[in-house]
C-alpha cells in the first residue's frame, strides 16, 4: 500500500501531469467513489491501520495510541510480518515528529506500543527483491514526494521510480499495488483515488462507496483477519467481477 496526500480524485485521475498513475489506473480495479473518513490528515492514516481514528481530530504530534489494536499487530500475532516503511525516516523505530520531510502526522504505527520498532523502516530499507519484502507493507513517501507540498507530477515521477519494479513483480506473484490517497483537498466529500493492481484481479471501474476502512478490511480479509474497530462494518473492496 502507497498512499499519497490531499489530493482529490479528479485532480489525478485523467491529468496528463500524471502518466504513470494513469497507466496504472488502465490496469487497476478502480474506487470511484472512493472517500477519506476525515479532515486533515492524521486520522486517515490511524483509521487505515487500525480501523479507528483514536479519537483523532487534527494533525498532532506525539500520538500515543498505547496498546489499541492495529494491523501489525494481527498479522504478527498470526505468524506474518509487517513493515511500514517512511521516506526520510531518519532511523529504524523513531518515533519522534519530524525529521525533514518526514512527518510522524503520516506514520500510525509509530503511535502504537505494540508495533516493533523493527517494523517502523526508513524507505531505504525498502528490499531491492520484491520476494523479500514483509506479507504487508505500507510506503509512505516524504511531504513533497506525496503530492503534499509539490505537485501531482512530482509524485507521478516518484511513484513511477519506485513502483514499478515492484509492479512488475506482484503481477506475477500473487501481490497487489493498493495506491489511495488520505484525504482529498479539503472538500465536505473528501473523494480520493482509490485502485488496486495485481493478481487475479479484474480491472474496470467500480462504482460503490467505498473508504479507509474498506481497504483496511480488504487486507485483513486476505489473510483470514479479524476486522478491526470500523472495518467490521465496511465490506471488503471488489476486486473481481
Amino acid at each position: 500500500m502507497v498512499v499519497f496526500e490531499n489530493k482529490s480524485d479528479r485532480q489525478v485521475a485523467g491529468n496528463p501531469d500524471a502518466p504513470y498513475l494513469n497507466a496504472l489506473i488502465g490496469q487497476s480495479a478502480v474506487f470511484t467513489d472512493a472517500h477519506g473518513v476525515a479532515h486533515p490528515s492524521q486520522p486517515n492514516y490511524l483509521a487505515l491501520f487500525s480501523g479507528s481514528t483514536q479519537g483523532v481530530t487534527d494533525d498532532h504530534c506525539p500520538v500515543r495510541a498505547g496498546a489499541a489494536p492495529n494491523l501489525a499487530q494481527e498479522l504478527l500475532a498470526t505468524g506474518r510480518t509487517f513493515v511500514g516503511y517512511s521516506e526520510d525516516l531518519p532511523a529504524p523505530g523513531f518515533r519522534g515528529c519530524s525529521s525533514g520531510r518526514y512527518a510522524a502526522k503520516h506514520n500510525p504505527w509509530a503511535d502504537f506500543d505494540t508495533v516493533p520498532a523493527e517494523a517502523n523502516q526508513p524507505y531505504t530499507a525498502w528490499p531491492d527483491d520484491p520476494a523479500r519484502l514483509p506479507t504487508v507493507a505500507f510506503v509512505i513517501p516524504n511531504l513533497c514526494n506525496d503530492m503534499h507540498d509539490c505537485s501531482v507530477a512530482t509524485g507521478d515521477t516518484w511513484a513511477r521510480e519506485h513502483l514499478e519494479p515492484y509492479r512488475r513483480w506482484a503481477a506475477a506473484h500473487d501481490s497487489w499495488l493498493i495506491v489511495t490517497f488520505d484525504e482529498d483537498d479539503g472538500s465536505s466529500a473528501n473523494r480520493i483515488l482509490t485502485f488496486v493492481f495485481g493478481a487475479g484481479i479484474t480491472p474496470g471501474p467500480r462504482t460503490g462507496r467505498v473508504d479507509h476502512y474498506a481497504v483496511l478490511r480488504t487486507i485483513e480479509d486476505r489473510y483470514g483477519l479479524a476486522p478491526l474497530g470500523r472495518a467490521a462494518d465496511a465490506g471488503p473492496l471488489p476486486l473481481r467481477v
